[in-house]
């Protein structure tokens, strides 16, 4: 196991090289000029070379992305065009909201995806099947700025239950959660039941029921052990993408996360910014992974990596 995962961290270096330079090339192509935008509208041409000069953006783009390479070896981001503070203190600062928020959202669509997956599987094809599919084809149709609006405009506005500000208590994680959380259960649900499925018509199924061990027992102890290793998998895929594709929950309930840092970035053309971010996503993506591939090993002892 410790040889396997020490050869997918290894591995990490090409992947992370190849968005790096990637990464760099998109960004400068970027329609807009990032001295232009901080020097201010009514700047003069003169002003806007010196602060094009102060970012280091007069540079060849060869030398702008040596600069760039070397930065990132030492763990160096650069500073933010934006703020002049460290891409790194910008980044940490927002950090910690954007995975509560994601923990937050994972944690309760994994458990009702689940559910309703394993009432709709052992109920297929009568009423709760249906029910449930209908309200999982609802949560994967229904965007999410319109849904966060709508539990805005109920729960914060009309009932003034919930706020739609900040996030410093657990009810302000309530109405985002809920809002990015809401495909990700659909999917979950829609994907366990297929599973389920699946592993309800194998012969081992039917030797536990000839056996007399009651229903709960069979679906339970046999049946979610065995669907778990392709659930886990789709769960992996939907953290990763929780944690990068929360801009627009975030846009909407002007949440102080990565992904409003991101809109901002890209509106202000903040290079560093940016490039820093979209290497976060990526090791994120390669990180969460290489876990699920190590909890394949935890839910079935059968699996050996070399």
């Amino acid at each position: 196991m410790l040889n396997y995962v020490g050869k997918r961290l290894a591995g990490l270096l090409p992947t992370l090289v190849l968005v790096g330079v990637l990464v760099f090339l998109f960004v400068h192509l970027l329609p807009g000029d990032p001295a232009r935008l901080a020097a201010g509208p009514e700047a003069t041409p003169e002003t806007v070379a010196l602060v094009r000069q102060d970012l280091g953006l007069d540079k060849p783009l060869p030398t702008q992305f040596v600069r760039y390479v070397t930065g990132v070896l030492h763990w160096d981001f650069g500073q933010s065009l934006r703020t002049k503070r460290p891409v790194s203190v910008e980044i940490a600062s927002r950090f910690m909201p954007t995975f509560w928020l994601t923990v937050w959202s994972m944690a309760w669509s994994v458990a009702f995806g689940m559910v309703i997956g394993v009432v709709s599987a052992v109920w297929r094809n009568r009423w709760p099947d249906r029910l449930a599919m209908a309200i999982a084809v609802s949560g994967i149709s229904f965007p999410a700025f319109a849904l966060g609006m709508v539990l805005m405009q109920v729960f914060s506005v009309n009932l003034g239950w919930l706020p739609t500000v900040g996030n410093d208590t657990w009810k302000h994680y309530l109405l985002p959660s809920l809002t990015l959380g809401a495909a990700v259960a659909a999917i979950m649900a829609r994907f366990t039941r297929s599973s389920f499925v699946d592993i309800l018509g194998d012969d081992f199924i039917r030797t536990a029921r000839s056996k007399g061990l009651a229903e709960r027992q069979v679906i339970l102890r046999h049946g979610l052990r065995n669907a778990l290793i392709p659930i886990v998998t789709m769960m992996g895929l939907q953290f990763g993408f929780l944690l990068g594709g929360s801009i627009v929950v975030e846009k909407v309930f002007n949440w102080p996360g990565l992904g409003r840092l991101l809109v901002d970035a890209v509106d202000m053309r903040d290079y560093p910014v940016i490039q820093a971010l979209v290497l976060l996503f990526s090791l994120e993506f390669i990180v969460i992974n290489l876990v699920v591939d190590v909890l394949y090993g935890l839910i079935n002892p059968a699996i050996r990596y070399r």
